[in-house]
């Protein structure tokens, strides 16, 4: 069955399923560059509280050659990518209902010859933090498309959509619950985010929308950043050659342990998580963060990640011992990880004993390193063992753990359901925090807000 529209005096036809039903819901087209991963994302929010993701797609730059991501590189594929992925983007728009008026349609070229596709109630781009000439790329073309189709804008921060991601996948599944088992967003807040990615390492306390206290930040370098240089050290030539990408920490895992069968050999410090360094049949040990913390104990670093250490020394060994063989590579690549892990949860251990968070009993993990499922393993161990085994832990599927335009997308919704637009005026931001109290006013502190009538 088929309706005919006319347009500017052409017909044009829209398909229409029998039996397919059209609800009103929010529907947004999101754009994210603010590394070296091109993504661009359909979300629609429907009335009954669940979501739905028409369409996602990323692009990572080609950074192998450099052994990391080289910045003109990215932008530069950004530049070529970013466009054809709109194109593929605007034909998953959902089917614009036959009653629906022209100023809510768009009109798309297909193969099939052109159609009537439901136009974005609004444009979500990622604003920052992030490399900004990528961000511009984004923002630009993010703009381009709001003033086009005559929709609002919003610009989101990136650090917060890693934080809502779980809030995300909770409400793509939420059909799958009885409509009484749907709430608002899951998790609500509060709850814990362990945010860890190659750009960022981060506790926080997700208090609401825009409030996300940093319990924990790094020093020196991110956990991912630290592991990718790590496997760079520690892999075989072969194995780095096969490497699709520079996000070299996933191949690093899979090289530990060569067989995904057998479950992790780790047991959990049993009395406390003070940092100790354990000798190795190799006879080298990883030397733990702050293990000599000098003056004032270990205590005053209860707010301090550090990761730049672990690196060095696992770059040390190898310096000193270039042909160790497999197994003690793989022991050396496990070490690696387990050690910077435990140093990880120890910063949640500190933070859950705080009579402040006493009723936190939610931690969400996202951001790359959030794929790694020894890092999974070693956190339920540590939070079982310390008497947290109710400690709810989420953890996205991997392919929202990576840079997304599903949760900017998302976060775009959250924004948008709480009254937030963004001015058309605003720009890029290299560094933005997502904590009220930083000197930048956080979320909310940035320019180019405005709330809806």
């Amino acid at each position: 069955m088929k309706s005919i529209w006319l347009v500017s005096r052409r017909a044009y036809s829209v398909e229409r399923p029998i039996g397919r039903q059209f609800h009103r819901g929010l529907l947004t087209l999101a754009i994210e560059t603010s590394c070296d991963d091109t993504g661009v994302a359909v979300l629609e929010k429907h009335e009954n509280r669940s979501a739905s993701l028409h369409f996602n797609s990323r692009i990572t730059s080609d950074n192998r050659e450099h052994g990391g991501v080289q910045p003109i590189v990215a932008h530069e594929s950004h530049q070529e990518k970013l466009a054809g992925l709109v194109s593929q983007a605007l034909e998953s728009l959902p089917l614009q209902p036959p009653t629906a008026g022209l100023a809510d349609t768009i009109l798309i070229s297909s193969k099939n010859g052109p159609r009537l596709r439901k136009k974005p109630d609004f444009v979500t781009v990622t604003r920052g933090p992030g490399m900004r000439a990528n961000l511009i790329t984004g923002v630009d073309t993010a703009k381009g498309l709001a003033v086009a189709w005559q929709v609002p804008i919003l610009g989101v921060n990136h650090m917060q959509a890693h934080a809502l991601t779980s809030r995300m996948v909770s409400a793509l599944h939420a059909n799958e619950r009885s409509p009484d088992e749907r709430h608002d967003n899951d998790p609500p807040y509060p709850f814990l985010s362990l945010l860890v990615s190659g750009g960022n390492t981060m506790l926080v306390h997700s208090r609401d929308l825009c409030d996300h206290k940093i319990l924990a930040d790094t020093t020196d370098t991110a956990l991912g950043r630290m592991i990718d240089k790590a496997a760079r050290d520690i892999l075989p030539e072969t194995v780095l050659k096969s490497a699709a990408n520079v996000a070299y920490g996933g191949l690093l895992e899979s090289f530990a342990f060569p067989d995904p069968s057998l479950s992790y050999e780790y047991r959990p410090p049993t009395k406390s998580l003070s940092p100790v360094a354990e000798s190795t049949e190799y006879g080298w040990s990883i030397t733990p963060p702050f293990l000599n913390p000098g003056p004032g104990g270990i205590r005053k670093f209860d707010s301090a990640f550090s990761f730049s250490g672990i690196g060095s020394k696992a770059k040390d060994i190898m310096k000193h011992r270039p042909t160790s063989d497999l197994a003690e590579r793989r022991l050396l690549a496990r070490k690696t990880m387990s050690v910077a892990f435990e140093h990880l949860a120890s910063r949640v251990i500190i933070a859950l004993e705080s009579p402040s968070l006493e009723h936190v009993r939610t931690l969400v993990v996202s951001g790359g390193v959030a794929s790694n499922q020894y890092l999974k393993h070693i956190l339920r161990s540590i939070l079982n063992s310390r008497g947290y085994g109710d400690m709810r832990l989420l953890f996205p599927p991997p392919k929202f753990c990576t840079d997304n335009a599903a949760m900017i997308a998302w976060t775009g919704v959250e924004m948008w359901e709480a009254g937030w637009r963004s001015e058309l005026g605003f720009t890029a931001r290299k560094h933005w925090s997502i904590d009220p109290e930083a000197a930048d006013g956080g979320i909310l502190g940035s320019s180019g807000w405005k709330k809806a009538a």
